[in-house]
């Protein structure tokens, strides 16, 4: 079903040999059409999900009204609303597919039983917490010490063919600019 999450999964613990079907039962297999909602403010954020091939966002509406994206999640990369999901209370968040994408869903209540069936998935998700908290607090970094310009240059660099496929106007949201600057800035850098 999912080779792609047990090389992930792999990466961090070691599962029991022979029992990689039954983990993956634990799952269910999502196709989604491109800016298809999984999530809405408001709602129960019930689902984490594994992303096999495609790209999904997780959005905001700030006090204007505009949308705010706080994150991607493409190949081999997981999103949910995580302190909706943790405590099962109204999402704060917004998540919608960027592109045509197959998702593997991990549900809360299943993800209990998983734990009890397979305890080393507790170490694999709390490695990924700790890699996603430092990367958040790098973000927050960069958002207070690098000027605009050298923020969209650090993500351009770290992420060249992320930055190539997703949308001008997403891709300026996640980095707090308008689309008109973040255009300027790439036209500034091709010159």
């Amino acid at each position: 079903m999912s080779a792609a999450l047990l090389h992930h999964i792999a990466q961090y613990t070691k599962l029991p040999a022979g029992e990689d079907q039954e983990l993956l039962n634990f799952f269910r297999r999502i196709n989604v059409n491109k800016k298809e909602m999984l999530l809405e403010e408001g709602q129960s954020c019930k689902t984490h999900y594994f992303v096999e091939k495609g790209c999904l966002r997780m959005f905001f509406l700030n006090s204007k009204g505009v949308e705010q994206t706080t994150q991607f999640a493409i190949e081999n990369w997981w999103i949910t609303d995580h302190m909706a999901f943790q405590l099962q209370k109204p999402a704060s968040f917004y998540i919608q597919s960027v592109e045509a994408s197959q998702l593997l869903a991990l549900d809360f209540q299943v993800q209990e039983k998983l734990f009890l069936r397979f305890p080393q998935m507790e170490s694999y998700f709390r490695q990924l917490y700790e890699r996603a908290y430092a990367a958040s607090q790098t973000r927050v970094k960069y958002l207070y010490d690098l000027s605009k310009e050298d923020h969209y240059r650090n993500f351009i660099e770290k992420y060249p063919g992320f930055a190539q496929r997703i949308p001008q106007y997403l891709l300026a949201s996640f980095l707090g600019f308008t689309p008109e600057y973040l255009s300027e800035i790439r036209k500034k850098h091709r010159s």
